[in-house]
């Protein structure tokens, strides 16, 4: 498998192939991020196709452009969610049998929405609890029942459809477009966003953004080659991947700019912006274009930016786990062990003395079940205002209040958010 076989036109062949089945996404001005960071930027809205990600390009392309014989074998995929979708979409237009693949810890907006695109045509089978795991059961799959592969990024097929994000980009803005940034999981976006438009303009800068928890390509491009992460963060489900395919590594050392890596708790917050001031409904990969533009807005002033927005399958009863990463991202809620001493009135004393007029005590549970007056407690804080924390801890080192702050390291902390 080589790089030279996504192409250009490659890309313009599968974009004829996918507006059977694609919408032409819009392609946004976004007036409050222009005036925030004193550029021309535009929101690619991917979240607005029929599946809710730009997967669906991908996976028609490929299977629509397998033989009679290879529909006949069925196929099978390993997803986090959205390819998943778009291969059952696809499975389901061409009436072809096909088996996913998808972590168990797959938001079940996603598994709901693959059954219900699938119907008939697809089955469903939930493995392990990264896209890793789900890769390796489905390779055993093929291996066993011959049904052709639809890989969701390391395929020259599959990309050459991706790509056709960028082409309708470049038929919407032309060379007017400076930067252009898109979220990384496995590779396949980026990978045809950046054929196609360093093609039509050189000079165009692409840049990938990965979760912090799970930064494989920026690895791989570090290491010279592609190494699988040890251990990696699952929240951002739709980048989280333990290893980057060999094809779309090569295509991104040959074109990408740069890597940037965003916190989970910027990326919540940065949800939460799009829902609040632009009714954008997106999910955590969906958001990470976007997350970037703080790491970025020095070298975007003045200049024309695309934020491709991936995706926006997000299952609502993920928003409490959202709003609390982003309140810790944001230094507004804090996490302590406090041993309280054996005397009365030191929980009196936290609240009289040491608390302000607006923090408020979300969480309070004594850890020791049998000594609940006397043993310590873990106790969380919100607060107004980031700066409220300094004051609040002056207060409790001033009344001598024993506590521990829990930081992001310690491995109570992963328990907490």
């Amino acid at each position: 498998m080589k790089s030279q076989l996504v192409s250009p036109i490659a890309i313009d062949e599968a974009a004829v192939r996918v507006a059977e089945i694609i919408s032409d996404t819009p392609l946004q001005y976004a007036k409050r991020l222009s005036q925030k960071y004193s550029a021309e930027i535009y929101i690619k809205r991917e979240d607005l196709q029929e599946v809710r990600s730009f997967k669906i390009r991908g996976a028609y392309n490929k299977i629509r452009s397998l033989t009679k014989e290879e529909k006949k074998r069925g196929i099978v995929c390993a997803s986090a969610g959205n390819h998943a979708q778009g291969v059952a979409r696809s499975c389901s237009e061409l009436q072809i049998k096909g088996a996913i693949f998808m972590p168990q810890i797959t938001p079940n907006q996603k598994i709901e929405k693959v059954k219900q695109f699938g119907g008939k045509y697809v089955t469903v089978h939930l493995v392990g609890t990264t896209f890793d795991d789900a890769y390796s059961a489905s390779i055993a799959y093929k291996d066993q029942h011959k049904a052709v592969y639809v890989h969701p990024f390391d395929d020259p097929v599959v990309i050459a459809g991706q790509g056709t994000v960028a082409k309708e980009i470049y038929e919407m803005l032309g060379d007017t477009i400076d930067v252009v940034i898109a979220a990384v999981g496995g590779g396949g976006l980026i990978s045809g966003v950046a054929t196609y438009l360093k093609a039509k303009k050189p000079t165009i800068s692409i840049i990938g953004c990965e979760p912090l928890g799970a930064p494989s390509m920026q690895t791989a491009l570090k290491n010279g080659e592609v190494i699988k992460l040890e251990k990696i963060d699952s929240f951002v489900d739709g980048a989280a991947v333990m290893k980057v395919g060999s094809l779309t590594y090569k295509i991104c050392q040959k074109y990408l700019k740069d890597i940037v890596v965003i916190s989970e708790g910027k990326v919540c917050t940065t949800m939460i912006e799009l829902y609040q001031n632009d009714g954008i409904i997106a999910e955590p990969a969906g958001a990470l274009s976007i997350a970037a533009l703080d790491d970025l807005a020095p070298m975007i002033k003045g200049k024309t930016v695309v934020c491709i927005l991936s995706g926006g399958n997000n299952d609502i009863l993920r928003y409490p786990d959202i709003m609390e990463r982003s309140l810790v991202y944001l230094g507004l809620k804090h996490y302590f062990v406090i041993q309280f001493a054996q005397k009365p009135g030191q929980l009196r004393m936290l609240l009289n003395e040491a608390l302000g007029p607006t923090d408020d005590i979300v969480l309070f549970e004594y850890m020791k079940k049998t000594n609940r007056e006397k043993g310590p407690a873990l106790v969380g804080i919100e607060l107004s205002k980031k700066s409220d924390l300094e004051v609040l801890l002056k207060k409790m080192d001033t009344i001598q209040l024993r506590y521990r702050k829990i930081e992001s390291e310690d491995i109570m902390y992963n328990l907490l958010i």
